[in-house]
């Protein structure tokens, strides 16, 4: 039970756990982590199943801008940011909102970025066999923006690149071009 160990983490902290204010703490505490890590409880197979479709399409599919809320395993602080996932398709396509739950699953774990990155394009490539992946994140990590360094603007950005787009630079360039884009390109 979570309850108890953040009772005594608020006592530990100085607090009175008794005190009106923090009367049910403990309770929305466990509930917000529950939430939090409930990424462990799911696998990208159970996202995906049933959103994969055989079509003859391969040209990219790019979904940008994914909201990304997730903790860093290191300070239990949250970093946020955006997502952009790219897969050229080789015989079978995903749902799109299946993408962005994809993220969600691995987000919503103990977490560092890089991680979080590969475990994304690793599960894309697994389920699709795609031609390739890209996935590459740009966040802000509260474990820099609120203690140590304390620098508010610094934004961690990684990548991961599977297949056509580690071995062909023009792909690569065209997923990093659309991503930074405004606008969509006609």
């Amino acid at each position: 039970m979570i309850e108890p160990l953040i009772h005594d983490l608020l006592k530990e902290l100085g607090e009175d756990p008794s005190r009106e204010g923090l009367l049910k703490t403990p309770e929305r505490v466990a509930g917000t982590l529950g939430y939090l890590t409930s990424g462990y409880g799911q696998t990208a197979h159970e996202v995906l199943n049933g959103a994969i479709f055989t079509e003859d399409y391969d040209e990219m599919v790019v979904v940008k801008d994914i909201e990304v809320y997730s903790m860093c395993e290191h300070h239990l602080l949250p970093f946020f940011g955006k997502a952009h996932v790219a897969y050229l398709p080789a015989g079978k396509i995903v749902g799109l909102s299946k993408i962005a739950r994809l993220v969600d699953v691995f987000a919503r774990r103990l977490q560092v970025q890089e991680r979080l990155t590969t475990q994304i394009a690793e599960a894309l490539q697994e389920a699709l066999q795609p031609a390739g992946v890209a996935v590459v994140i740009e966040a802000f990590h509260f474990c820099m923006m609120m203690r140590g360094v304390e620098k508010q603007n610094s934004k961690a950005i990684t990548s991961c690149m599977r297949g056509a787009f580690r071995n062909s630079r023009m792909t690569r360039e065209e997923f990093l071009q659309l991503i930074h884009s405004h606008r969509v390109p006609v």
